[in-house]
């Protein structure tokens, strides 16, 4: 593939990278303000799914105190996977610089890899205190506390591992290209 081609393909990944994290963070505070939307469309992320679809008929109306704080408490996982999303943005920006052996492309690369780790393990600690948020009013002996490990969150895990490793491989490298770059 000619280098041209390769920059114009990291600058539209770039850019559609910045699209995919605004539209995953308004998607996510549109699937709490309109829930019945959300259901019938299938929006909504892992956790804000997992917990809308929870809720049963009679619990549909959620307050607003409720509302805004099941955007808050979703959106604290996806701002781990912005991150990620944000450091694979910087990372297509230098490809598309030509620098695909750089240090920086290591370290980007690196960075979104431990988000999607955290991205995870953010999304495991903040469903218990959502769900309770979530059915507070709920009759007692109806309210819940809930845990979830899906395969989605394995899959992501694995995949944060292969990124990592690649990462360091990425890094490794960059030092091999820097003192082939000395001996020229």
């Amino acid at each position: 593939m000619h280098s041209n081609r390769l920059a114009e393909y990291s600058q539209r990944m770039a850019a559609i990278t910045l699209v995919l994290i605004v539209a995953m963070m308004a998607l996510n505070a549109a699937a709490w303000l309109f829930p019945e939307m959300a259901s019938q469309y299938g929006l909504g992320f892992a956790l804000t799914e997992r917990q809308l679809s929870s809720l049963s008929e009679g619990t549909s109306r959620l307050t607003g105190w409720q509302c805004l704080g099941g955007i808050v408490l979703s959106s604290i996982p996806l701002l781990a996977l912005a991150s990620g999303l944000a450091n694979l943005r910087q990372l297509f920006k230098r490809y598309a610089q030509g620098l695909y052996f750089s240090s920086e492309a290591a370290v980007y690369l690196g960075k979104a890899g431990r988000a999607v780790a955290l991205w995870v393990l953010l999304d495991f600690l903040c469903e218990p205190v959502l769900s309770v948020l979530m059915t507070i009013h709920a009759p007692v002996g109806q309210r819940l506390l809930t845990f979830s490990i899906t395969a989605p969150s394995f899959v992501a895990l694995f995949l944060a591992a292969c990124i990592a490793i690649v990462a360091r491989i990425l890094s490794q490298a960059s030092e091999v290209d820097s003192e082939n770059r000395t001996f020229v």
